[in-house]
């Protein structure tokens, strides 16, 4: 358990770590190109953790140094691995990973922790197999543990049946340029979470290959090709810098994250203007961006069907808004590490704050903080739920984190980072 600190008057630049969605894309891109590629700046975390040694287990070689990772390409080979894949609750490897094995000869295990177990995969087994690839979750429950009896991907053209998780989309783009036949995709009923989508396409096209995408991301042609290998940068993490700006606004003090440019790859840095129409003051800092939080934040109503990761982060800042912020079409917030919408609907009355809860939406009912108080808040081992609950504790007295270790996911050393707050 830590308990946080309230402050003052926060002015503070930090820096935070390679960004987690970047780098485990660039980690594929990279396995996949023909020659070594460098990657400056990735992420050193639990998922990353998971993601590279897979990627090892499947004949990548991976060469970590302090600040960058050489990656010996293999041409879109993939080797049969001895054991089983093993990808604790990390939801991007498990997917992404997926559509790796299915380029290999031979069988594949996937596999993750209980909760992972739970996280729903049915419709990339559907779109896979549409590509010729034979695919089963063992359980027959939609969910890991997966069985691959691997040989190749046959292409043509596949249909994944919905968009609700962006991974499945991003799985299937990331091994499409392998197929044996030019690969096209087509995507049913509503795409959530399309920066995320965008940025595979970006990182798709860093290394070498274009994919022709309708406007509404319905439709994609994938050239058939291979990655090129290169040395990529990896810009900061804005889902994790996404703490920071909040801390800057819920105290009326000032963050610089030095390290998230404009423009970003990561949707996730679309929270800045959302804070501005909060009321925060935000500008460009050189490679960064400052926000300076106001004497009263505002409530604001808004879909963020695009950036589900920093959702927690806002409803924290809604809470000690004037008004009532209602965050809609979030209903895929349910399949994350835990149920976020349920949790921090949960741990956010345990503050002492009103908030309804609906299928697809969440109203916080905001007081500017009147009316809060400290609590042991649960993180049911999500790192969101811990660093996103920290935030409230820079102005309420006695918050106090449980199970704090989570971070190590996605921000091993936040609470040192988090500290330089106080």
């Amino acid at each position: 358990m830590i308990e946080i600190r309230p402050v003052e008057n926060i002015n503070a630049v930090v820096s935070i770590p390679g960004s987690k969605s970047i780098t485990q894309r660039a980690l594929i891109t990279a396995a996949l190109a023909g020659g070594t590629s460098t990657l400056q700046g990735p992420l050193v975390s639990e998922d990353t953790d998971y993601s590279s040694a897979a990627l090892g287990q499947m004949g990548v070689l991976i060469e970590k140094g302090a600040r960058s990772w050489r990656v010996v390409g293999t041409g879109g080979r993939i080797a049969e691995p001895d054991d089983d894949i093993y990808l604790g609750n990390n939801g991007t490897a498990t997917r992404f990973l997926t559509s790796v094995a299915s380029l290999g000869t031979g069988e594949f295990i996937i596999d993750g922790d209980e909760r992972m177990r739970e996280r729903p995969i049915e419709p990339l087994i559907h779109a896979l197999r549409g590509w010729g690839v034979d695919i089963e979750a063992i359980d027959g429950t939609g969910c890991p543990p997966l069985s691959i009896v691997a040989s190749g991907l046959g292409g043509g053209t596949t249909l994944l049946p919905e968009g609700k998780s962006s991974q499945y989309l991003s799985s299937l783009l990331l091994v499409a340029p392998y197929a044996q036949h030019t690969a096209e995709l087509e995507v049913a009923g509503d795409i959530l979470s399309k920066p995320y989508v965008a940025m595979t396409l970006a990182v798709m096209s860093a290394f070498g290959v274009e994919v022709e995408a309708a406007a509404d991301f319905s439709r994609f042609t994938i050239p058939g090709g291979c990655y090129r290998a290169l040395d990529y940068h990896i810009e900061g993490d804005a889902s994790n810098a996404s703490y920071f700006w909040a801390a800057a606004a819920v105290t009326g003090g000032s963050v610089t994250v030095d390290n998230v440019p404009v423009p970003s790859l990561q949707g996730d840095a679309m929270l800045v203007p959302l804070l501005a129409r909060m009321g925060c003051n935000v500008e460009q800092q050189g490679s960064g961006i400052k926000v300076v939080g106001p004497a009263q934040l505002q409530a604001i109503a808004v879909d963020m069907g695009g950036m589900p990761d920093v959702v927690p982060t806002l409803a924290v800042v809604a809470a000690f808004a004037d008004g009532s912020t209602e965050i809609s079409n979030i209903a895929h917030l349910r399949i994350k590490e835990c149920d976020r919408l349920q949790a921090t609907t949960v741990e956010l009355t345990r503050l002492g704050v009103e908030v309804d809860q609906f299928d697809d939406r969440m109203v916080i009912h905001g007081r500017g903080g009147e009316g809060m108080r400290g609590a042991e808040i649960e993180t049911y081992d999500d790192h969101r739920m811990a660093m996103s609950m920290a935030v409230a504790g820079l102005r309420v007295p006695g918050v106090r984190i449980l199970g704090e270790q989570c971070v190590v996911k996605s921000f091993p050393d936040f609470w040192e980072r988090f500290a330089t707050l106080y």
